[in-house]
Order: structure tokens, then C-alpha cells, then sequence
């Protein structure tokens, strides 16, 4: 509703701005191709974000000091802190990163935005900026239409800065001509009630434009051209920092508990801090003229002025939250609680992760594994294993020996109550994805949901299964019994060695050792070792028996080669490249049939 009142009312006002000044015109225009010179930078940076995502963030942000490196760094090079809060929230709503970290990076961001400030105030103004940005909107517009991806990217950047430096050329000659029709000063307001109103025009502007970085190009030009005071100015860049908040808390609208409070931590940091200057005002204006002297920079030298308030606003922010992390996690959990998810829901699967390619799919690999752990309750009891007897150290033949009572579960039920709802948000979620992915990325999305329908077709064939094992497990015929316990102990291994690939953390293990449960699969088949030959030729089981175990054997062959499929796509390590490597040099089937016959040869 906010949204359909809010851009009938821009659209409005800047119409009545260019009717009443030619001048509001420039400066409008410089705001405009300032904004879509960062949109183009974004897209730029976009184009090189690969499938080693999860492993860099991890890397990047298990310590505090490189989450707010990381933060920093993020928010130096796209120079958008409101852009990294809402990547930050997708990272966080997905499960790449922990809400410590994701804290971490918004905190280091909001000191990366200071550099933003020094580089217009110092570099911005004092050079015709205009002149760089010409040949780099031309270089950047004609690799733009190059086919290859970093060309691209590469284009979209330096188009992106150009239109940056262009905008703040519009903007600064904007203001430079207004000022002959109205002098913007003499609106100034003194005192706390000029700070609060200029604090509440910044947090609006920035809400407006979305970017607290556009607000504070828009300050530091109308400054150095003395449109507005200076006293103002600094209240509008509180204003600027504390608006910003409004596109983490958007941002979050589709994200998880987690993403929620960390858009509530961003909020409640920003808004402390914003008190905290408004109430301190004058003492800080003093320190800013004190480190301004030391610095040599003369006393009218407002803009490089405006520029230090930004950075100690930022730092000491930083600097007073650091060591409350802990207190203001626990705050945040208390505010946002913990809401109950059923197991059937998805849990990372959001649309704020859909902006950024790689983490949507990360998501989606995510879910899956989500799927997969509400399919392997359902696996194990059909094969009337307890879930933690296959996950623990025990030796699984002698669990298995010893218990000879079957599992009740109806597979149907269990089906379409854990996995049915789940399994179609995940197909749903992917459609939606894949309108925005590269080739590379695409086919990565087709693996996962193959790997889905992997999933969903073990239970199928596991059902099938249970009813014939149930029976024979607790047969009286000796070697009924343990034909149907060797399916037991094998599939239970299966899915053991599957439960340490997800599990271990270890970087070098890799799916190749997924082959040898292929091996083992085709060894074990009853069918073709020929030991269900012998079973009936010496009459030790009846053929109704016999003509079960072959069926079943096909379900048990099928279960195998579905959960290694599966393992092989969710659980491989590595960017998009390596992965596809790997599976490019597992064993198929005709691989598997070749070394059986040449086992077969060397045992004759």
C-alpha cells in the first residue's frame, strides 16, 4: 500500500520541481544517473561472483576482525552499504553465514561507506570528474555488448563508475545554478530543532532514493556550493545512516528469523548511534574541527569536514557495539523469537536470496539437504533401522543380527506429510531461479533438482521394499532372514557413508568415494552374484521367497544408485567448475559393468 501512495507522490513532486526551476532538472538528472551508475556497478560485480561462494564467506568471516574486513572491503568496492545488508541477509537467510558474522560484515560495511565520503569531498570536487567519466562510459558501453561473461562485467563496471562520476558532475553543476533563483540557507534551522527536522529530511531522502550513499553525494555538493549549512549537512547524514536502514529491513520481509534479526540489529544500531550524535552534536562538532586542524585543513573546509563526522559517526558506532555483540544477539532473539518450523516448511529458501544467483542456489542445495534428512528417517525405519543406530559408530551387523522386529510406518503417510509440500516448494523455487542464471548456473539448478527427484524416488522404491522385509526379518527360515539383514547392513552403510559426507567438514573428501558403494552395489546384488541360484537349487527357500528377493533386489539396486546420485550433487566440494570435474570422472554404469567382468575373469 506504502509502496503505490509513496511513487505516485515522487513522480508528482518532481514534475512540479521541473516546472517551477529548469535547474531542479540537473540536479534531479545528476541523482538519477548517480543511482544507475550504481545499479550498473552492482551488475558489474555480479558477473563475477562464482559457485565457491559458501567456501570464501567461510573463510572470510570465522573471525570478527574478517567479517568486518569483509564488510569493509564489500562496501569499498560496491560503495552501497544498504546493498551489502541485503546481500548480507540473503547470506544469512540461506545458512552461508552465522548471524555473528552477519553482524560483523554490517558493522565493517558501515565503516567502508566512509571512504565514499572522503573520496567525493576530497577527490570529487576538487577535479573535473566529468572528464574521466566520458571515456569510461565508452570503453565501459562497448564491452557491455561482448558475448564473454568478465568482458561484461568488466563493461558494466566501468560504466557504472562512469555514470557515478557523471551524476556528481550534474548534481554539483545543479546546485551551483539553483543557487541564483533560491538560496536553500536561508532555511536553515539552528539548535535541536534544526538537527532533528535535517535528521528527519535525510532519513526520508534516503528512504526516497534507497541509497544513503546518493544522499550523501547529494549533501557533500549542495555543501560545497553553500547551499545548505553546515550544521544541517551534518544532520542529514545522521539522517542518511539511519534511513538506510529501510532497505535491510525491506530486505528481510522474505527471509528467515535470522535475517529478520539481523535487519533489527542493523536498525538498532543505526538508530543508537543517530541519538547518540544528536545529543553529543556539539562536543563532536568540536572534535571534528580539532582533527581538521591537526590535519591542516582550513576552517571553511566544510565538505572534507562533513567527510570526518561521517567517519567517526561510523567508526565509533563500530568500535562501541563490538564488544556488546553478544548482548545485542541476545536482545534481537528476544525481540524476533525463535518461530516453530515444521519439518515439512522450507527453511532457507527465500526471495531476497533470488537477487544474487549463487546464493539462491546455494539455498536450494540447502533445502535439499533439508529434504534429503526428512527422506532418511523415512529410508531407515523402512528398513527397520533407528535413525541414530546408523548415524552412531556401532558395528551395524550386530544391531542388525539382533533385532528382528520390524518398523511399523506407512511410507505413504510419512510421504506426503515430510516430503510431498517440501519437495514441490523446492521445484517452485527453482522456476523461479532459473530466469536468472548463466548456462553454468542453470545446469547446477537442473543437478539439484535432479537430486530431488532422486530423493523422492528412494522413498518410492523403499516402500516397495518394506513390505517384503518386514515379513522376512522376522521369518524362521535361517537364510530368508539373512539375505534380507545383508540388504539391511548394506543400504544402512549406504546411507551411513552418505551421513559422514554431509557432516564432515573436511574439504578434501571428496565424492569419488561414492564409486565404491557403486562396486558394492553390483557385488551384493543376489541376482547376479548367484547365490540366489544356489538358494533355490538347494531348495533352502521356496520360490515365493526366491521370486520376492529378485524383485527386491531391482528395489534395493535402484535405493543405491538414487542416494549416490544424490550424494554426488549435494555434497560435492568446490566451486561449480570442480564439481562438474568430479562427477565427470565418477564410475558409470558401463565403468561398473567393465570391472565385474574383470573380476569375474581374474577369480576364473
Amino acid at each position: 500500500m506504502l509502496r503505490k501512495i509513496l511513487l505516485p507522490t515522487i513522480l508528482a513532486f518532481l514534475a512540479y520541481g521541473f516546472w517551477i526551476s529548469p535547474d531542479f532538472k540537473e540536479i534531479s538528472a545528476g541523482v538519477a544517473i548517480f543511482l544507475f551508475g550504481m545499479f550498473a556497478l552492482q551488475e558489474g560485480f555480479a558477473a563475477f561472483t562464482g559457485g565457491a561462494l559458501e567456501k570464501i564467506l567461510r573463510k572470510s568471516t570465522n573471525k570478527m576482525w574478517k567479517s568486518l574486513s569483509f564488510g569493509f572491503t564489500a562496501a569499498t568496492v560496491m560503495q552501497s552499504s544498504s546493498l551489502v545488508s541485503v546481500i548480507t541477509i540473503s547470506f544469512l537467510s540461506s545458512g552461508l553465514i552465522g548471524l555473528v558474522e552477519g553482524m560483523g560484515i554490517l558493522f565493517g560495511a558501515n565503516v567502508g561507506t566512509t571512504t565514499g565520503a572522503w573520496l567525493i569531498a576530497g577527490f570529487g570536487l576538487k577535479v573535473k570528474i566529468s572528464a574521466y567519466a566520458m571515456p569510461m562510459l565508452v570503453f565501459g558501453v562497448v564491452l557491455i555488448f561482448q558475448k564473454s561473461k568478465s568482458l561484461k562485467g568488466v563493461g558494466y563496471i566501468l560504466a557504472g563508475l562512469g555514470f557515478l562520476f557523471l551524476g556528481i558532475h550534474y548534481m554539483k553543476e545543479g546546485f551551483e545554478t539553483f543557487q541564483n533563483q533560491i538560496n536553500l540557507t536561508d532555511y536553515a534551522m539552528e539548535g535541536l530543532s534544526g538537527v532533528l527536522v535535517f535528521t528527519l529530511i535525510g532519513i526520508l531522502a534516503t528512504i526516497i532514493m534507497q541509497s544513503s550513499h546518493a544522499t550523501l553525494v547529494l549533501v557533500i555538493t549542495a555543501l560545497s556550493v553553500s547551499q545548505i549549512t553546515y550544521g544541517n549537512a551534518l544532520a542529514l547524514v545522521i539522517g542518511a545512516n539511519v534511513g538506510t536502514t529501510i532497505t535491510a529491513i525491506m530486505g528481510s520481509i522474505t527471509s528467515n528469523t535470522n535475517g529478520k534479526r539481523l535487519a533489527l540489529a542493523d536498525v538498532l544500531f543505526k538508530v543508537a548511534a543517530g541519538i547518540v550524535f544528536i545529543i553529543l552534536m556539539n562536543p563532536i562538532m568540536e572534535l571534528v574541527s580539532t582533527i581538521a586542524t591537526y590535519l591542516g585543513l582550513a576552517e571553511d573546509d566544510y565538505t572534507l569536514k562533513l567527510a570526518i563526522f561521517h567517519t567517526i559517526f561510523n567508526v565509533s558506532g563500530v568500535i562501541i557495539m563490538v564488544p556488546m555483540i553478544k548482548q545485542l544477539i541476545k536482545l534481537v532473539s528476544t525481540l524476533v523469537p525463535e518461530r516453530k518450523i515444521h519439518t515439512t516448511e522450507p527453511i532457507f529458501l527465500n526471495g531476497s536470496a533470488l537477487e544474487l544467483p549463487d546464493t539462491a542456489i546455494e539455498a536450494v542445495r540447502k533445502e535439499s539437504v533439508h529434504l534429503y534428512d526428512n527422506a532418511f528417517a523415512i529410508i531407515a525405519h523402512g528398513l527397520s533401522l533407528h535413525r541414530h543406530d546408523i548415524l552412531s559408530e556401532n558395528d551395524l551387523e550386530q544391531i542388525i543380527v539382533k533385532n528382528r522386529r520390524a518398523i511399523e510406518i506407512d511410507i505413504d503417510e510419512q510421504y506426503n506429510t515430510n516430503i510431498k509440500y517440501l519437495y514441490g516448494e523446492i521445484i517452485a523455487y527453482i522456476s523461479r531461479a532459473v530466469m536468472i542464471m548463466t548456462a553454468e548456473q542453470n545446469e547446477e539448478l537442473f543437478v539439484l533438482r535432479a537430486a530431488c527427484r532422486d530423493i523422492v524416488e528412494a522413498i518410492k522404491d523403499t516402500k516397495h521394499l518394506h513390505k517384503n522385509m518386514s515379513q522376512y526379518i522376522a521369518s524362521e527360515n535361517e537364510d530368508i532372514r539373512a539375505e534380507y539383514n545383508k540388504i539391511r547392513i548394506f543400504l544402512g552403510s549406504v546411507l551411513r557413508q552418505i551421513a559422514e559426507m554431509e557432516y564432515n567438514k573436511d574439504e578434501n573428501l571428496s565424492v569419488l568415494s561414492l564409486d565404491t558403494i557403486k562396486l558394492e552395489m553390483k557385488e551384493n546384488d543376489t541376482t547376479t552374484n548367484g547365490m540366489l541360484e544356489v538358494l533355490i537349487r538347494e531348495g533352502r527357500i521356496t520360490p515365493l521367497m526366491a521370486t520376492s528377493l529378485m524383485n527386491d533386489s531391482a528395489y534395493v539396486y535402484d535405493v543405491t544408485k538414487n542416494l549416490v546420485q544424490m550424494a554426488e550433487a549435494l555434497f560435492a566440494k568446490g566451486d561449480f567448475s570442480m564439481k562438474k570435474a568430479e562427477r565427470s570422472i565418477m564410475l558409470n554404469s558401463d565403468d561398473i559393468d567393465e570391472i565385474m567382468d574383470m573380476k569375474q575373469m581374474h577369480s576364473v
